[in-house]
């Protein structure tokens, strides 16, 4: 047996407590009222003790404060078997990791923010199946649907900015490897989470939305910059300190909304543009919730049964009993007529 609010339990030591008040209140009872009552009347009005029924209220008023501590501390025991299923949709979130990510028009970095956002929808999404994808000039499965959320955290602790070999950013290679992740029997159910500054290289924004809308996925996409933009910094190895263009002068990334805006459209999903590190994706997070979910994990768990009707039970007979039984009943008194 074991107890599934133990801290309830100290509760039982207010049984025999109640007891001595109880037994305490009685006899401060009974000597009150002999006191209040003239000597000579005593013997006709006082009440008569019953010693046996009092012992029995004592101890019904026992069951009853001990059988209620222990329905709060919720006993169990036996077994019983009980089928958990798991429900929700496929979300994969494809982050843009090129080297323009590390733009700052948006402190700390677009990066920064960006891998803030996945952690709070992964975080406002719990029980659906998530799977992360890194996109510069092809794209890496870093981790495939699970829900486990807590891997997508650690992962994106080791995600920077133009850290995969193939530089440069073609996110249609990285929804390619999205794509194949959903299984096949999930077609309604599957939600596309692209966060980037809308930066491609590869062109074929139209096919991209395509292939989406084929594979009856819904693409959300975040925006992270600014249409002002920022210069983009490199990694501090003795050269220029900012990505500069063949002529020499310092490359100004910007947001590109238009791409990321046709994309959402034409798949059914939102656009959000993030331009300040407080932002948040509530609104996305919304539309994820009020979809159509499907069932992808059951499982039949053996518990321990609830038992706490029991002491409930035999609290509440025994507080009935208490209050239907008196140890006191006055006595019969003949006066001559």
């Amino acid at each position: 047996m074991s107890f599934a609010f133990p801290q309830a339990l100290w509760l039982v030591v207010l049984a025999p407590i109640t007891v001595l008040v109880a037994g305490w209140a009685w006899r401060r009872r009974l000597r009150d009222a002999a006191a209040w009552v003239a000597g000579g009347l005593w013997e006709r009005l006082h009440l008569r003790v019953h010693h046996a029924r009092l012992w029995v209220s004592l101890a019904l008023l026992f069951l009853t404060v001990l059988g209620a501590a222990l329905a709060l501390a919720r006993p169990r025991w036996g077994v019983t078997e009980e089928l958990v299923e798991r429900q929700g949709v496929d979300i994969v979130f494809l982050l843009d990791s090129s080297l323009s990510m590390r733009a700052q028009d948006v402190p700390p970095s677009r990066m920064d923010i960006a891998k803030t956002l996945v952690r709070r929808m992964v975080g406002a999404l719990p029980g659906h199946r998530v799977a992360l994808v890194q996109a510069e000039g092809q794209g890496v499965v870093l981790v495939p649907l699970t829900v486990d959320a807590a891997v997508i955290d650690l992962v994106l602790d080791t995600v920077t900015a133009g850290s995969l070999p193939q530089p440069g950013t073609r996110l249609g290679s990285a929804i390619g490897e999205g794509i194949k992740l959903y299984p096949p029997e999930s077609e309604r159910h599957r939600v596309l989470v692209l966060i980037s500054d809308g930066e491609d290289h590869g062109g074929g924004w139209d096919t991209i939305a395509s292939r989406l809308a084929e594979a009856h996925i819904v693409a959300h996409t975040i925006g992270v910059g600014t249409g002002e933009g920022a210069p983009i910094p490199l990694p501090d190895e003795g050269g220029p300190q900012y990505k500069q263009d063949q002529t020499g002068q310092v490359v100004v990334s910007q947001l590109d909304e238009k791409a990321l805006r046709g994309l959402s459209k034409q798949t059914g999903g939102l656009y959000l543009q993030v331009d300040r590190a407080a932002a948040e994706p509530a609104e996305l997070v919304a539309a994820i919730e009020e979809m159509e979910k499907r069932t992808f994990e059951g499982e039949i768990l053996n518990l321990q049964a609830e038992r706490f009707q029991w002491p409930l039970a035999a609290s509440a007979l025994a507080l009935a009993l208490y209050l239907a039984l008196s140890p006191f009943t006055r006595k019969r008194t003949e006066f001559p007529g």
